[in-house]
């Protein structure tokens, strides 16, 4: 990426940039990022003025926010970024068009922990919004993963994952009240892991 497309996008997830080209994150819109980390998939959306809100547990990692949101778009409000568990965040009213979910749920401790994540992440979601989501997969490597305990695996690249695959998050967006906007797609990064893009509209 160049410099100055780095400067506009920071290092914004490739398939969330994806859906900004297609037209479906446009300004107006309300985002909320659950287990934003450090902030890189919101760059663009707070230097283009986006209403941009967040949580994580990291401390470290919301303070880093809080300071980007101060450089791109001081007119934010520092409430709008949290130091709160995703399944117990105070943001509890479905308010978002767009809620992100990047490389996060796979972190679950079990199924219970999953769908605890999962839901606290949802119900933030305004009815006919857009859910995207990027997790950890079987869906390709069911032959080179290795069970723990329940769907907690051991992948090759020595990382121990929760794992979704195509029947569990198709049964998902049925159970949630959604509708895939896109087919589930499936990157397997030589051999090592696996992750899927789960974009999914809210009904109305």
């Amino acid at each position: 990426m160049s410099d100055d497309l780095q400067k506009q996008f920071g290092q914004i997830d490739i398939y969330l940039f994806d859906q900004l080209l297609r037209g479906r994150i446009v300004r107006g819109m309300r985002i909320f990022e659950a287990g934003c980390g450090f902030g890189r998939n919101l760059v663009y959306m707070l230097r283009e003025g986006y209403e941009v809100f967040g949580v994580d547990a990291d401390a470290r990692a919301i303070d880093a926010v809080r300071r980007l949101a101060t450089s791109l778009a001081p007119a934010l409000q520092a409430e709008n970024f949290r130091v709160e568990a995703i399944e117990a965040t105070s943001f509890t009213e479905p308010f978002a068009d767009l809620v992100i979910s990047s490389a996060v749920l796979h972190f679950a401790r079990d199924g219970h922990h999953f769908d605890a994540m999962l839901r606290g992440t949802w119900r933030v979601l305004k009815p006919g919004g857009l859910f995207f989501c990027r997790l950890a997969s079987s869906i390709g490597m069911e032959h080179q993963v290795k069970p723990i305990v329940g769907r907690r695996f051991l992948l090759p690249d020595g990382s121990e994952r929760y794992l979704v695959d195509e029947a569990m998050l198709v049964s998902l967006t049925k159970d949630l009240g959604g509708q895939l906007a896109d087919p589930l797609k499936t990157t397997v990064v030589q051999n090592q892991r696996s992750m899927t893009t789960w974009v999914v509209r809210k009904d109305t």
